[in-house]
């Protein structure tokens, strides 16, 4: 009796499908090689499958959401109070073509004529539809960029740490805002009557960051002569670009008639931020370049 139940086992067992696998083969690279071996990157797979199922890990991954769109609610709420967000689109409000337009006036400002920002029943332009109208969106790009930049830069160089990168990016965020304060001190103290707000100011201080990039990936694959010309030019086009912008855009015709040593007080501040600027982007570049 005993060896037909066993027997009886044996033929049910052999009959019993094949138990469907417990996770879905999604890597497309999990295969068992000859000697029942897995193949490489399978024990990466099947671990990323395992934490995915993990119903643990899953109530964290919703725990954290739950905490960051909190975090973000708070965000809003406290920006709403402190900053005007409507004034704030109007500085990304770009385009393609305007950023691929922007780009090539900062660094070939030159042969731009009017410079000048265009106004409609008061209200200037937004910065798709006007390329003198200063943005927020390239100088915050440009810094990202700047900052995988800077950790590419350094890790060829076998020199990158969290730590270093970090400071990198706070250093070149630190100089931006003292760049603007001092502005801001600079227009109060010149008793300048234009339509300039920190945001203009910011802005204009950001775009530094595009000519920081070319500087330092033309070191990258030139070396240091590529360097050091890239900085030159970007430096003389940003100079120039800035002065254009202040003395027209910011600064604009009221100032024609102010009396004379006001007038050279806004020409020597608006010399000065142009000044500023090759040397701040040589003090947070030189050191990536070797």
């Amino acid at each position: 009796m005993r060896k037909e139940n066993c027997e009886g086992s044996k033929h049910r067992t052999r009959a019993a499908p094949d138990p469907p696998p417990l996770f879905d083969d999604t890597s497309g690279g999990y295969s068992i090689q000859p000697g029942g071996y897995p193949a490489p990157g399978a024990d990466v797979a099947f671990n990323v499958n395992h934490l995915l199922g993990d119903p643990v890990a899953n109530v964290a991954m919703a725990y954290g959401s739950s905490i960051a769109s909190h975090g973000k609610d708070i965000v809003h709420k406290e920006l709403h109070r402190f900053v005007s967000v409507n004034k704030l689109k109007y500085f990304f409000a770009v385009d393609t073509a305007y950023v691929a337009k922007k780009l090539g006036l900062l660094v070939f400002p030159y042969t731009h004529q009017n410079w000048e920002v265009q106004y409609s029943r008061d209200v200037p332009l937004p910065p798709r539809q006007d390329l003198n109208a200063p943005d927020l969106y390239i100088p915050t790009m440009a810094f990202i960029t700047y900052v995988l930049l800077a950790g590419m830069a350094l890790g060829i160089q076998k020199r990158f740490s969290p730590e270093v990168l970090g400071l990198c990016a706070s250093t070149a965020l630190v100089w931006v805002v003292l760049e603007v304060l001092a502005l801001l001190l600079g227009v109060y103290l010149a008793t300048v009557r234009s339509d300039l707000s920190t945001f203009h100011l910011l802005a204009y201080s950001g775009y530094k960051y595009v000519g920081m990039i070319l500087s330092v990936l033309t070191g990258l694959l030139f070396g240091s002569d590529g360097y050091y010309v890239a900085l030159a030019w970007t430096s003389s086009a940003l100079m120039y670009f800035i002065v254009r912008s202040l003395r027209t855009a910011a600064l604009g015709p009221d100032s024609m008639g102010a009396p004379a040593p006001r007038q050279r007080l806004q020409l020597y501040l608006t010399l000065g931020a142009a000044a500023f600027q090759p040397l701040i982007i040589y003090w947070l570049t030189f050191h990536l370049v070797r």
